[in-house]
């Protein structure tokens, strides 16, 4: 009868999780009672994270990907399910970002950017759903951005990716729902990491992003997570193919 957000049990993927958002995202679908799998380049935050995940009484597989390199990628995803014995939820949040003027962007900013954001997605998705449609049943969260769905300047690549991840979480939703998958995706404001601080810390620059939007402040990672937790839950079971904006209402105006 009562909506559900219990993880317990779960076993979660989340790429890019050496920093930033994907840091937090791990120790908070941990926190909600998932097992967790953390993936990125950089072995040692990893194992760190992992330890942390380990110290507040949770448990964590810290594993080296390169999202770039799509022969690892299902390797990965079946070293998660014999170590833990299955793989229910997949986030997919490993991605680049990079502000260009579009007149200035190279041959190598387009393609670095669109191999991680949306080749690397797709493949971590197709991976994992491979996995999860066997089995019976998983989630998909894919991280999109505000950027989806309006434009920012001097961020072209960008925005086409995040454009290109919303149209696969709603293919991939039509193909596999019927089979248990749901696929969708979130998509955050400006939010503050160590990443994006030396940015937000500037207020003359924080000022000009939090003018657009209504909330009055830009999102931290808690806000994020959220929405990424009741996506993975059960009381996400009916939304599939959705486009889950945490913008404070930017995309609103």
């Amino acid at each position: 009868m009562y909506p559900s957000f219990d993880l317990t049990d779960k076993v979660a993927v989340v790429t890019g999780a050496s920093m930033g958002i994907g840091y937090g995202l791990a120790k908070a679908l941990a926190h909600a009672g998932a097992k967790v799998a953390v993936m990125a380049r950089s072995l040692p935050e990893l194992e760190r994270l992992a330890a942390e995940i380990a110290a507040e009484g949770g448990q964590a597989l810290a594993l080296t990907l390169d999202v770039t390199d799509v022969s690892q990628i299902a390797a990965a995803m079946q070293q998660v399910r014999a170590h833990f014995g299955r793989l229910d939820i997949l986030v997919n949040n490993a991605g680049l970002g990079a502000n260009h003027p579009a007149l200035e962007v190279t041959e190598a900013d387009w393609d670095s950017m669109m191999d991680v954001n949306l080749k690397g997605l797709f493949f971590c998705c197709q991976a994992a759903g491979r996995i999860m449609l066997a089995d019976g049943g998983g989630r998909i969260v894919n991280m999109s951005s505000q950027a989806s769905v309006v434009g920012i300047r001097d961020h072209a690549v960008y925005c086409a990716t995040k454009g290109g991840v919303n149209q696969l979480t709603r293919v991939l939703a039509l193909e596999w729902g019927a089979r248990g998958v749901t696929v969708n995706a979130v998509g955050p404001t400006f939010t503050y990491t160590p990443g994006t601080a030396e940015r937000l810390d500037n207020p003359a620059y924080l000022q000009t992003v939090v003018e657009r939007i209504p909330s009055g402040r830009v999102a931290d990672i808690k806000d994020v997570a959220g929405a990424v937790i009741y996506l993975a839950s059960e009381a996400g079971a009916m939304v599939n193919g959705s486009v889950l904006l945490v913008d404070g209402g930017w995309t609103a105006q």
